[in-house]
């Protein structure tokens, strides 16, 4: 029987394959406070910045392709039961190959309708236009979960977390919640590999940081795993 591995992955893995992390230090999102393109306020005060802002990641994800860090994710596979938790909206993970994966703040690839949160389906590349509907006449947003709404998946996730044989964090800085409180939930004695170029510090034990981009990263890691099982 496979051994389970959970990763955690953010926008540190996304980064190498060109997709922008839009987010600097100020709070900024390619020049936008944050709040403006990311927040149900922001949403009601100016849906069409809002659609054009994920319009343009749309665009920009179509052009780029899976690295080596989500390729290595997907061969992991056939040594382990590989459960991808994952704080990017892309569909890199996808694309690598992987075949679950947990989108914990939506997918940039699918749109849902502003007044019921289940009504969702795919989109692909396809800008959402001010005045689309959805089949139940109210304007469609995109399938994102912005600041200040509620992250239904991160029940899921602990799940998964508290079976976790190992756990690897990939490309966040753990600062996120609630995503962040996922570390709460592995089991005591759970090998937990951090790769980062500026690694979190972690409070648990049996804990192996790698100051590295994720591609490289995640080869040292897939050694040290083989060397574990």
């Amino acid at each position: 029987m496979k051994k389970k591995l959970v990763v955690l992955s953010g926008a540190g893995i996304s980064a190498e394959s060109g997709v922008p992390t839009f987010r600097d230090s100020n709070g900024l999102w390619e020049g936008h406070d944050v709040m403006e393109v990311a927040s149900p306020e922001g949403w009601r005060k100016n849906r069409a910045l809002v659609l054009e802002f994920y319009n343009q990641r749309r665009q920009n994800l179509e052009k780029v392709v899976p690295n080596q860090a989500h390729i290595i994710l997907k061969e992991l596979e056939k040594d382990f039961e590989v459960q991808i938790i994952t704080q990017n909206v892309d569909n890199l993970h996808e694309r690598a190959g992987s075949t679950h994966i947990l989108h914990l703040h939506g997918q940039l690839t699918q749109a849902r309708s502003s007044a019921d949160e289940n009504l969702i389906w795919d989109i692909g590349y396809q800008d959402i236009n001010l005045g689309d509907t959805c089949p139940i006449g109210s304007q469609v947003r995109p399938n994102i979960v912005w600041f200040g709404e509620a992250v239904p998946a991160i029940v899921e996730a602990s799940q998964y977390c508290k079976k976790a044989d190992f756990l690897i964090v990939v490309g966040t800085s753990l600062q996120v919640y609630p995503a962040a409180g996922l570390l709460h939930d592995v089991p005591k004695n759970t090998p937990i590999f951090v790769i980062d170029p500026n690694t979190p510090t972690i409070s648990q034990k049996n804990v192996y940081y790698f100051a590295e981009k994720a591609s490289v990263g995640m080869q040292k890691v897939r050694e040290k795993l083989l060397e574990l099982v």
